[in-house]
């Protein structure tokens, strides 16, 4: 294969890797907290002894979304949503992970969790306890839990310590590889949740253009194909 064929190959894979991406978009455009996710495509130029460079696609890095999602009210009283910047703080298996989606319930110990069993974690980064017989729970912008007798607990608000840090993990959760730190001055609602940024028509309109593209460059490689043999059988005759 010539290097116009290694060329195509690189785009055609970084092709791939976006539909796959899209396609993870779509499926999780109703998914609360999701972040809608794109491919970063990068050139990359070798130097070739006695030819001219060769340029190669490169697009195994991603970019995510941070734009909000649109509110949407539920009246829950253990629904949180945050208006602005910055991520709840849970606790995983793997870890201490960022998350938007503020879907919480109380545990059987008492403890706020999510839907796959995480815990929420408060200012201090400590875990959110609502007691049996709390009674009506009220949440204040700046994530004080609160009940007729008093306080319970501050619910935390994070952000990464710097923004490349960020890293999508997987569903609505994020790593921050270069830290988690406190955030300040963010607000939070009760009774909403904020649903995915993903725009469906918009993800199945890049869909279409992607899935062209990919097409052809693959009716190149075919023709490519094509030649070589020919070029083979003429030669071998």
């Amino acid at each position: 294969m010539d290097a116009s064929g290694y060329t195509t190959l690189t785009r055609q894979n970084g092709l791939l890797r976006e539909l796959q991406v899209i396609a993870n978009n779509i499926a999780n455009s109703s998914t609360t907290g999701f972040r809608r996710e794109g491919v970063v495509f990068a050139e990359y130029v070798a130097r070739l002894d006695d030819a001219p460079s060769l340029s190669m696609a490169h697009a195994s890095a991603r970019n995510v979304d941070l734009s909000r999602g649109e509110m949407q009210e539920t009246g829950g009283s253990f629904d949180f949503a945050i208006d602005g910047d910055g991520f709840f703080l849970v606790e995983t298996p793997q870890g201490n992970r960022l998350t938007r989606a503020g879907h919480f319930t109380p545990a059987a110990t008492g403890e706020l969790v999510n839907a796959q069993g995480h815990r929420l974690l408060d200012e201090a980064g400590g875990p959110v306890f609502v007691p049996a017989d709390a009674g009506q729970i009220a949440l204040s912008e700046d994530g004080t839990l609160s009940t007729a007798q008093g306080p319970l607990a501050r619910v935390g608000l994070w952000q990464a310590e710097t923004a490349t840090g960020l890293r999508h993990e997987g569903g609505t959760l994020f790593t921050a590889e270069s830290g988690i730190v406190p955030m300040e001055g963010g607000r939070m609602r009760q009774g909403s949740l904020e649903g995915s940024n993903v725009n469906t028509f918009s993800e199945i309109a890049r869909m279409m253009e992607v899935q062209r593209a990919y097409e052809m460059g693959q009716s190149f490689l075919d023709r490519e194909d094509e030649r070589m043999r020919a070029a083979i059988q003429t030669l071998g005759g």
